[in-house]
């Protein structure tokens, strides 16, 4: 579904990626444990990371956030970004608190008179880029009417090719009407503001985002991107879903933290709003492999605790994959590469022919770069072919040594739960 928004938050972003200090002469200003990552990402290297450590009241690191200031007339919204630590400041106790104010100590002017609110946007612009890996966040969000809080990316050439073209990968977006539910977005050139291709993820039995920290993730690979909460799957995207419009999340993107009052989406404050609001951010983290398959390699368990075996440890073009009794042999040790692919023998996971039925078979085939060898492994323990948007799945959940699998539509089931070790 599309986010009902307008035109994005843009002057901001495009400024920053520029390099440039702010769109305003700004005057000077004076958690509970983290969620074990994924099997999958378990091995990888993180690339970044702010657990937010440091005493109450400091300013984020300055070697890994840049803090953007000024208004945002795109989107209609009321707060004013300040500068320093007056509205994003350590808690002392391991998070970063963003705090939206209903107050204007400094004077500020925004687009439609004297800002009524102020509030805080960080980026690492210039500090920071990644491409594909796992990007998450652990938050607890405000609540309220207009209170709209994000964590997001941009492509990195926003600067030179502008929005939408540069490309935005929304990971987690609130407005405050719908204090249950977040979303995740795509935009790029086409499919942007109300446009966008996202979905949304409500939480069960009437419960709402703000009364507890939750894990709002993305797994990115070549041409897939995942979307989980608390490790729970509620989206992929790949180029099939962009109609033939173009792909841009193949390139560096910058990761950025905010809490907006107010716009045309969430609607604005209103007496039922109250304030201080706050966004706490318990941790940042980005984990990546080199990018290269190869290297080291461990078993992939699923059904019975069994292990994802080249039948015969035969090497040879179509040998079937299937499930067999861990024994430590070669046949049984999987690379999964920032290529996408998973890897035994020196050669790919294969689905048959490109197939994209249920019950298409897997097997070991030359890697080729094809779609049928790309593959992606997010938080809820699927193995997932995105051009199929199916599953790694056990043929008819037999758990008996030789039993072909196959990709088929994913359901939750054990047959299509794996354990990727390295």
């Amino acid at each position: 579904m599309s986010s009902p928004r307008s035109p994005r938050r843009l002057v901001l972003s495009l400024v920053m990626a520029l390099g440039l200090a702010s769109l305003v002469t700004v005057p000077a200003q004076s958690a509970p444990a983290p969620v074990t990552p994924p099997a999958a990402a378990a091995a990888a290297a993180v690339t970044f990371s702010d657990d937010f450590d440091g005493p109450a009241g400091s300013a984020v690191n300055g070697s890994k956030w840049q803090i953007e200031t000024g208004d945002n007339v795109n989107n209609h919204e009321r707060q004013y970004y300040t500068a320093g630590n007056n509205n994003a400041a350590l808690d002392g106790q391991g998070n970063l608190v963003i705090t939206a104010r209903k107050d204007n100590p400094g004077n500020y002017q925004c687009w439609y008179g004297r800002c009524e609110y102020t509030s805080a946007r960080l980026n690492t612009a210039g500090k920071f880029t990644t491409t594909y890996g796992r990007v998450e966040a652990r938050m607890k969000i405000p609540r309220g009417q207009g209170i709209w809080p994000a964590f997001w990316m941009l492509g990195n050439d926003i600067g030179q090719v502008g929005w939408p073209n540069s490309g935005e990968i929304d990971i987690m977006e609130n407005v405050g009407f719908e204090p249950g539910t977040v979303h995740g977005t795509l935009h790029g050139p086409g499919y942007s503001g109300s446009g966008g291709i996202g979905a949304g993820y409500s939480l069960p039995g009437g419960q709402a985002f703000a009364d507890a920290f939750h894990t709002f993730a993305v797994d990115w690979s070549p041409n897939s991107i995942t979307w989980t909460v608390d490790g729970n799957v509620y989206q992929r995207r790949t180029p099939a879903d962009l109609g033939g419009r173009q792909w841009v999340f193949d390139k560096p993107f910058f990761v950025i933290l905010n809490l907006a009052v107010g716009g045309y989406w969430p609607g604005d404050p209103d007496a039922s709003t109250s304030f201080p609001q706050q966004l706490l951010v318990d941790y940042v983290r980005v984990s990546s492999d080199s990018g290269q398959p190869g290297g080291g390699g461990g078993p992939i368990t699923g059904l019975a605790g069994k292990c994802v075996d080249v039948a015969a440890g035969s090497a040879a073009n179509g040998t079937a994959v299937q499930l067999y009794d861990c024994n430590g042999t070669a046949a049984q040790q999987w690379t999964v590469g920032g290529d996408g692919t998973i890897r035994a023998l020196g050669k790919c996971l294969d689905v048959a022919s490109g197939g994209t039925a249920d019950g298409t078979r897997v097997q070991l085939w030359d890697c080729n770069g094809s779609a049928a060898q790309q593959w992606a492994t997010p938080a809820a323990r699927d193995i997932v072919n995105p051009q199929a948007d199916k599953c790694l799945d056990v043929s008819g959940a037999n758990t008996a040594n030789g039993t072909r699998l196959q990709i088929a539509t994913c359901t939750g089931v054990p047959a299509q739960k794996w354990t990727v070790t390295r």
